[in-house]
């Protein structure tokens, strides 16, 4: 039986993300209500073979059907352009990555340390162990530490990707000859899963994004390895 969980947005990791779930949520609130006023007027007139003069003529009701609206956009639009803005913003970035999209698989760069990339490809269905997930799980996991801005940087090599990670609110373009950023802070440990959210071929569905969140300790133990 699917819950509520299954229904809604994933549990954020980010704080950016759980703003986003709080608008969503809001806003979703705002809609049903105008919907439940102009359905609950519709059947009314519909059914009782009701005409008001006044609610269809008139001054007073022509500015409150105008004005309304564009209130209720304003308190909408506002809110929406300051997660623009902070979707953005990675001005205290303290970690850069750069992720390449290729077909049909991704190239990770720590453009803060010399020598440290790889490539990820999704894990064949055989090779899983035991609690890795099916078309999700890669060979090689980005490893990034929690409660720290990082900044990542997103292009392709052949043909437009698009790096996504709903539950950290993060979804950028990879577009071939440009780079394109955006940042996110992990507040919690963890594994994140994404995918390729742009259709890039045969192989599209087959371009998983696994993020594991770390403390800073186990981060640089790891980084440590990598040289």
């Amino acid at each position: 039986m699917a819950t509520w969980s299954n229904l809604s947005l994933q549990d954020s990791a980010s704080p950016l993300m759980e703003q986003l779930s709080f608008f969503h949520d809001h806003t979703m609130i705002v809609l049903l209500l105008i919907t439940a006023i102009v359905g609950y007027s519709l059947s009314y007139m519909l059914l009782m073979n009701f005409t008001n003069r006044n609610m269809l003529h008139g001054h007073l009701i022509e500015t409150i059907w105008t004005a309304l609206p564009a209130i209720t956009l304003i308190f909408i639009a506002l809110p929406s352009l300051r997660l623009l803005y902070l979707l953005d913003d990675s001005t205290d970035a303290m970690i850069t990555i750069k992720t390449i999209g290729r077909q049909w698989y991704w190239s990770y760069e720590y453009s803060d340390f010399m020598n440290v990339e790889f490539d990820t490809y999704m894990k064949p269905e055989k090779e899983l162990e035991i609690e890795e997930f099916r078309l999700l799980d890669v060979d090689n996991r980005t490893i990034l530490p929690m409660n720290t801005e990082v900044r990542v940087l997103t292009s392709a090599s052949d043909v437009l990707h698009s790096w996504a990670v709903p539950a950290l609110g993060i979804k950028i373009d990879a577009t071939p000859g440009r780079l394109n950023q955006g940042a996110f802070t992990m507040n919690r440990p963890g594994l994140f899963f994404g995918q390729c959210s742009e259709i890039c071929g045969a192989n599209h569905s087959f371009m998983p994004i696994v993020i594991e969140s770390t403390s800073m300790k186990l981060f640089i133990k790891w980084m440590s390895s990598m040289f």
